[in-house]
């Protein structure tokens, strides 16, 4: 059995790709395919797989993907992988719009239904000019007629999330199962020092509302940790007072020794999944987060954390309050996070992609 491996871009390190990863080790000898890769900001296990990209690709590495997005839906379809038996694509963007040959079949694990396309395109086109505002409206209504075309090609849909699951057959009204991405819980150990703190970890986004936990923290007086980089650091430091803490970009060890020995970690947004969580938890450690999205799948109220139900500082403040009052088990909670192990992924999406092949 031939199979492919697409992914939208390779080009920096996050959730999708530590799914690549799996992929890769599930299937060694597949090939990548894809619009873009830089080898230089990625895992070394994603150095030594071998890569087709698409004409986008030049010499010089690329470490934004985002300005070459009015053309990767082009460049995708040029893609040849029309002679493989299995086509699986990690996507959140265009790979699930591959062409495929007329005896593939194309699983699909999609992350979610492209962002910046469908319901939250607020998040990518609030604060531009009028102008600019208006061109990228037009071009992302013709992304969306090509979105819809092409996604007629995948056979089968592996959605992340529930959430996910909900998104797809909202957006595309197709069904779609389950699978939990994998998540790296045999590097995480519960440790028996507590500290004092709370804590955060991520690139620092608008739409992660890290902003609450911020303010939340330094109205109640409470200790906040942050580790992480990006645009919304400036805007935070300026609302955050004596209590919370900006440590910047760290490495894995340092991010390791904090995530161990915090009270909990706060997850203030909506994500589609939320790998972090997972890990928090697989320290031992609670989760305080806005109930809502791919926590529902990962984090249990009152056992391995506490949700809050508005999406503001007040509620996020009540959560910690009841947080503090709450006693929770960190063995129950690190038994809990090992059901999303890269071991468990890759059997069920292995044991699903047989059962569809047959």
């Amino acid at each position: 059995m031939k199979i492919a491996i697409v992914c939208d871009w390779l080009t920096t390190m996050g959730g999708a790709e530590q799914v690549l990863i799996n992929f890769s080790e599930l299937y060694p000898n597949a090939p990548f395919y894809t619009t873009l890769y830089n080898p230089n900001n990625l895992d070394n296990k994603l150095k030594k797989i071998k890569v087709h990209t698409s004409f986008l690709q030049r010499k010089k590495m690329v470490n934004d993907h985002k300005k070459y997005f009015p053309l990767m839906p082009l460049a995708i379809s040029c893609l040849n992988v029309k002679d493989y038996d299995v086509i699986l694509s990690s996507s959140s963007s265009v790979a699930k719009g591959i062409r495929k040959g007329k005896n593939s079949v194309h699983f699909c694990y999609i992350h979610t239904p492209m962002r910046y396309a469908y319901e939250y395109k607020h998040e990518y086109t609030d604060g531009m000019n009028f102008v600019k505002k208006l061109l990228v409206n037009i071009l992302l209504f013709f992304v969306r007629i090509w979105d819809q075309k092409n996604t007629k090609k995948v056979d089968f849909f592996i959605a992340n999330s529930t959430e996910v699951q909900k998104r797809v057959k909202k957006t595309y009204n197709r069904d779609s199962v389950v699978i939990f991405p994998p998540v790296r819980t045999n590097e995480f150990k519960i440790s028996k020092k507590n500290g004092d703190y709370y804590f955060i970890v991520s690139r620092l986004v608008k739409y992660k509302r890290f902003d609450l936990a911020v303010k939340a923290c330094t109205e109640l007086n409470k200790k906040l940790i942050v580790i992480g980089d990006g645009p919304e650091r400036e805007n935070l430091e300026k609302i955050a007072g004596p209590t919370v803490t900006f440590l910047g970009r760290q490495d894995d060890k340092t991010v390791k020794k904090y995530m161990s020995e915090c009270k909990a970690f706060l997850f203030p947004g909506l994500e589609d999944f939320g790998i972090v969580p997972v890990e928090a938890q697989a320290c031992g450690r609670p989760v305080i987060c806005y109930g809502k999205g791919g926590v529902l799948d990962t984090v249990i109220d009152g056992e391995t954390g506490v949700y809050f139900d508005k999406q503001n500082v007040e509620s996020l403040k009540e959560a910690i309050i009841k947080f503090e009052k709450t006693k929770f088990d960190k063995k129950k909670i690190r038994e809990h996070s090992l059901k999303f192990s890269e071991e468990n992924f890759r059997k069920q999406l292995s044991e699903y992609i047989i059962s569809k092949v047959k």
